[in-house]
């Protein structure tokens, strides 16, 4: 156990685990920011009490773009009986099956891929799917949705960044033909970030309106989608609704 420990003071981290002898991991971001990872479990953890109740040892839950394995972690704690996490840094998934190790969570697991190749026939369907943290990174949002919705049963959970909506009506094709706008992307460049650890893997971001991603998660195949009330105490982006954690349900 102390050699594990000891590997995980050489790594540098974005989240502050708690490890079994009192210490916590180094975080490399040198801001603290462990405030938005414990209002997305709060809130997290409050919708699937909410959904399921405290038993959930029958439950499977996937975590697309696990990062260093906190959320998907912490999803095995709190007792669902399979957990598997895919990131596609190779840095990532070894980060979190050492933290594996060190809590020798057994319904815990880590694959590096990517997550527009993961298929329900490939990776099976699950309870519970997350997608924390990454929709906004991306150049193809929808085509994340779509994969949400094929590999879940019962429930998706996306956190993201949002920009201001756009309503009203627009001109398709000819004056006489228009068309209602469900909702507004904002284009982020990442190029000079691609190689960060949290940033983009091309550098094209949309970033969606909440009135977009509500829409485009009834679009893809979801039935009710409920967006998330932070606490009271909750990471100043959530509080002030600049970003947003939606529930999806089957």
């Amino acid at each position: 156990m102390s050699n594990l420990i000891e590997k995980a003071h050489a790594r540098e981290w974005f989240y502050a685990y708690e490890l079994p002898d009192g210490s916590t991991t180094p975080l490399y971001h040198g801001i603290d920011i462990q405030s938005i990872h414990d209002t997305r479990w709060s809130m997290l953890d409050d919708c699937l009490e909410e959904r399921f109740g405290p038993d959930r040892g029958g439950l499977t839950a996937l975590d697309l773009a696990s990062h260093q394995g906190w959320f998907a972690a912490n999803m095995a704690r709190s007792g669902f009986g399979s957990v598997l996490g895919i990131d596609a840094r190779e840095s990532h998934v070894e980060d979190s099956s050492l933290i594996r190790s060190i809590y020798g969570m057994e319904n815990l697991e880590f694959r590096q891929g990517d997550i527009h190749a993961q298929t329900a026939e490939g990776t099976g369907t699950f309870d519970v799917v997350l997608m924390l943290g990454l929709l906004y990174h991306l150049e193809n949002p929808v085509g994340a949705l779509r994969t949400c919705r094929e590999l879940c049963r019962k429930l998706c959970v996306i956190e993201t960044q949002i920009v201001p909506g756009m309503a009203g009506f627009v001109d398709y094709g000819s004056y006489q033909y228009v068309k209602e706008l469900k909702g507004s992307f904002g284009i982020v460049d990442e190029t000079q970030e691609t190689h960060g650890p949290e940033a983009s893997i091309t550098g094209i971001c949309l970033v969606p309106s909440l009135d977009a991603l509500v829409w485009m998660l009834k679009k893809v195949g979801f039935s009710r989608v409920d967006v998330l009330e932070p606490p009271e105490d909750a990471y100043e982006q959530l509080k002030y609704h600049k970003r947003v954690m939606v529930a999806a349900q089957v």
